[in-house]
């Protein structure tokens, strides 16, 4: 089609995109409203979110570069005659691997700054010489500096499984931050970016100043796509792909529960190449994320549904990381619902759409069999059966996927005691295969533990540890207790499945079917 342009895939650079005609979704309303309300700011996006090309764009505008902008809102509502001195830095590029390279990195991101400017100054400490920076170039062009922070919180990210560096990185950025505030009189605007939100107490001590924007309804969509978006930027890329489809694999992302918007990196590749699959994850499921739920025994049936007050979701710091706080400010998480309750608001959170649920899932589960060539080798064979809607098959295969989980990993690990490893190993397993999965769904009679439906098929599981269990089997708990009620249809087949577990031998003991027929 004629009007289709280049995908921005991996660009950043406010100028290139704009210049070499590249898709461009307008973001320069909520820069406006940022500028026109305020003037420190704090925002936390998942990575790939556009986080940085939001930063670029920013440091264009306030330099005045008018060009970049014509067609776009800002363009008529902006005074280009007025160019002030920006201060950017930029810390998404390193990997701060060694006790010195933060520093490093600071101390040469600002000698750039400075022979950018003409400006020199013997300082030992990057506070002192970013003070002296900033307090120069106003000095100097008579307007007051805007300072911008791209993913701040990098180098601390990168060593949470360090935690003794991580604490000296981050006492390191709460005094290069701070300066922030003491140079106040010297500052037009300030933006700061990153995935998480550390404690105020911890890193913006000397910030507090800082409005946080991250769950202001607002700015929920100042990075992503929104349905519009691509209906009406990116229209002639959607020339044969399903729409439903691509609303079902990357749709979903929130941060008030009603705004819903796509990760930019998901949609430019499936434009790129016609293809649903986990883009976004295949740049790596954190391996501390995974560590860190399996070490506080949260099971990944627990994930999709959980709730959190706002401000447990707001924050996080090095010595004390809530789960969910660190699943809702990475992206594997995401807003459902705000209620409020005895003063306090809470969320209800879940997984923000497919490709994230498949791959949090798969990744948990590579950890829990120790073995992700196993999960490869018996997802199809799953499948397979399912689609035939052959049970026996199905719980022959299960088995030996449980035989397949290495003796070692259970020798090392205790939380395979217990009955939610079993259930969560069963539940990240369908997870991968796809299948539309509802979680301990409610009924009348209580709540069971697992159901899934296949086109007109609902399957519902109990499970059961022999050796923890309380009289009476899996399958007995699921007839006394009546589940299948709720799911009583003319065109719904029903299943009930009893799945018991022995912990001694580590594998299914007992797999029972009944199949219902409701009138």
């Amino acid at each position: 089609m004629s009007n289709r342009k280049k995908l921005p895939i991996g660009i950043q650079t406010f100028r290139e995109l704009r210049e070499e005609d590249h898709y461009y979704v307008d973001k320069t309303s909520f820069i406006q409203q940022l500028i026109n309300g305020g003037k420190h700011y704090f925002l936390s996006r998942p990575r790939r979110f556009g986080k940085s090309l939001l930063v670029d764009t920013m440091k264009e505008l306030f330099e005045g570069n008018e060009t970049l902008f014509s067609d776009l809102t800002i363009h008529d509502n902006w005074d280009w005659s007025v160019k002030y001195p920006v201060v950017r830095l930029d810390f998404s590029g390193e990997s701060f691997s060694e006790s010195d390279s933060l520093h490093i990195d600071v101390m040469d991101q600002l000698a750039n700054l400075e022979s950018l400017h003409g400006i020199s100054g013997n300082y030992q400490t990057a506070p002192h010489r970013f003070r002296n920076l900033v307090t120069t170039l106003h000095k100097r062009t008579s307007q007051r500096v805007v300072v911008l922070v791209d993913e701040y919180d990098a180098p601390i990210l990168s060593t949470l499984d360090n935690p003794e560096q991580a604490r000296k990185f981050r006492d390191y950025l709460r005094g290069l931050y701070s300066s922030i505030k003491f140079l106040d009189s010297h500052i037009r605007f300030s933006f700061l970016t990153g995935v998480s939100k550390f404690s105020k107490v911890n890193l913006f001590s000397g910030l507090n100043n800082l409005r946080d924007i991250t769950l202001s309804p607002q700015y929920s969509a100042i990075c992503g796509y929104t349905d519009r978006d691509l209906d009406e930027i990116f229209a002639p890329e959607l020339v044969s792909l399903d729409r439903e489809a691509i609303r079902d694999w990357y749709n979903g992302y929130s941060w008030c529960g009603e705004t819903k918007v796509y990760n930019p990196f998901d949609i430019l590749l499936l434009f790129a190449n016609h293809e649903f699959d986990n883009y976004w994850s295949e740049t790596g499921t954190p391996k501390f994320l995974v560590e860190t739920l399996i070490r506080r025994r949260i099971s990944s049936v627990q994930l999709d549904g959980l709730k959190a007050r706002s401000d447990l979701l707001s924050s996080f710091d090095v010595e004390a990381i809530a789960p969910e706080a660190l699943l809702f400010q990475t992206g594997y998480l995401t807003i459902e619902s705000e209620e409020h309750v005895a003063g306090e608001t809470y969320y209800r959170l879940r997984y923000p759409n497919r490709e994230v649920r498949q791959s949090l899932n798969g990744a948990l589960l590579d950890y829990m069999v120790g073995n992700q060539s196993s999960r490869n080798r018996y997802r199809l064979p799953l499948y397979e059966r399912i689609l035939a809607d052959d049970l026996k098959g199905f719980g022959n295969v299960l088995r030996a996927f449980y035989a397949s989980i290495p003796f070692e990993w259970y020798t090392n690990n205790d939380i395979a005691r217990f009955e939610g490893h079993y259930v969560s190993v069963f539940y990240s397993l369908i997870i991968g295969l796809g299948l539309g999965i509802s979680v301990e769904d409610s009924t009348n009679a209580g709540r069971l533990d697992l159901s899934f439906t296949f086109e007109d098929r609902v399957y519902i599981f109990e499970f059961k540890v022999l050796e923890q269990a309380a009289e009476g089997t899996a399958m007995a708990q699921l007839k006394s207790r009546n589940y299948a009620e709720k799911y009583r249809t003319p065109s719904t087949s029903v299943t009930l499945i009893g799945i018991e577990f022995s912990a001694k031998e580590r594998n299914i003991a007992s797999f029972e079917v009944d199949r219902l027929v409701l009138n």
